[in-house]
């Protein structure tokens, strides 16, 4: 059945992995970060309560879910947690039950004269709370742009050519093997072209960077795709994605 409300994305990242779509799901408070598997969720509105699959995102605030065959749909992440409440939609449902009661009209036909010309007066209050509450909306935006964070990065979509510097090794709890992930952290990670500074990122340290055999301090420089994913447990904010044509500059 072809759904109506569908907002197709153009283009997504989908997950690689298990790990890979934990990970996402814990950084949009869809699971606790002590969840060792994921659950299933389900897509409420527009007159449904179905499972969805979670497959990928197009950015850091637009998931990607699957409610069917070849029915992929974007959603806020935050959006479709509300939906996992019992509770979703019954403030919408409450609404419209009231909206269809005739009482409201026939009580004021019913008024005594005298009564009608006040409530012109009676129904001010409401409009005014109207006005008043989008000032105290824009305030708290406000506030919050103050002591947010920095935006993230416009990152491009393709491979582009970096250069990095090994800052640390470590490793990261796998939950689907008894073994650790070895990762590599960089610094001064920076685009060639077109320019842009990264900062800090990290990559798996894969069998084909292990035979540079690169020590903290080396500075490398290779062909990748970076996207926007932490590290577990390290406050890394970016991945470089199987790295290739690799060249150790320094030593």
């Amino acid at each position: 059945m072809e759904m109506t409300f569908i907002i197709k994305p153009t283009t997504y990242t989908a997950f690689e992995n298990e790990i890979e779509h934990m990970d996402k799901c814990k950084e949009w408070g869809l699971l606790s970060d002590k969840a060792v598997k994921t659950k299933t969720f389900y897509y409420k509105g527009s007159g449904m309560n179905q499972p969805c699959d979670i497959i990928g995102y197009v950015d850091h605030l637009t998931a990607v879910i699957q409610l069917g065959p070849e029915q992929l749909h974007c959603i806020h992440p935050s959006y479709l947690k509300e939906m996992q409440a019992s509770t979703f939609g019954s403030r919408v449902t409450a609404a419209t039950d009231k909206s269809n009661e005739p009482e409201q009209e026939t009580v004021t036909d019913q008024v005594e004269p005298e009564q009608q010309s006040q409530e012109p007066v009676a129904q001010v209050e409401p409009e005014a709370e109207a006005v008043e509450a989008p000032q105290v909306e824009v305030a708290a935006t406000k506030t919050k742009a103050k002591k947010g964070k920095a935006p993230k990065l416009e990152l491009p979509e393709e491979k582009v050519t970096m250069t990095a510097t090994v800052q640390e090794f470590t490793t990261v709890p796998n939950n689907f093997s008894d073994t650790e992930d070895e990762v590599i952290i960089y610094e001064a990670v920076a685009i060639i072209d077109p320019p842009l500074e990264v900062g800090v990122a990290w990559s798996s340290h894969s069998a084909t960077l292990k035979k540079f055999e690169l020590e903290v301090g080396d500075t490398i420089t290779f062909d990748a795709k970076i996207v926007a994913k932490k590290l577990t447990k390290h406050p890394v904010p970016y991945k470089i994605n199987n790295p290739a044509k690799i060249q150790k500059t320094t030593s």
